[in-house]
């Protein structure tokens, strides 16, 4: 449904290498930046845009899509190895639905990270 989204961040670069280092298991890099945004996506389409704030915005849940349950692993450790703050660690989700696979990352600005593989196990 969506196609693109900005979200607010108090210090750019350190929200950039946050997202950068807790998305490379997904493939997400650096597609624009300019001193008024980043935007971060996969292939060729900014989907996820950095925008700089002069204060912390209420914080929000951001969902990404992973192909694989070692997708949502690797996103866990590398979100907590670029300084994010644990809010769940991989695990399935039952109550979502039987294959939900997620983990849960606060970042520096307070943002809700999550990284989601919906397939079963194989």
């Amino acid at each position: 449904m969506f196609d693109h989204i900005g979200i607010p961040v108090t210090d750019l670069a350190a929200a950039k290498e946050f997202f950068l280092r807790a998305l490379s298991p997904l493939a997400v890099r650096v597609l624009v930046h300019d001193a008024d945004a980043v935007g971060l996506g996969q292939g060729d389409k900014a989907s996820l845009w950095l925008v700089p704030a002069s204060a912390p915005a209420a914080p929000l849940h951001l969902a990404f899509v992973a192909q694989s349950r070692a997708q949502v692993d690797a996103f866990h450790r590398q979100a907590l190895a670029a300084g994010g703050q644990d809010n769940g660690a991989p695990q399935l989700r039952p109550r979502y639905h039987a294959s939900y696979y997620a983990a849960f990352v606060i970042g520096p600005d307070g943002h809700n990270v999550e990284v989601v593989c919906h397939r079963a196990h194989a």
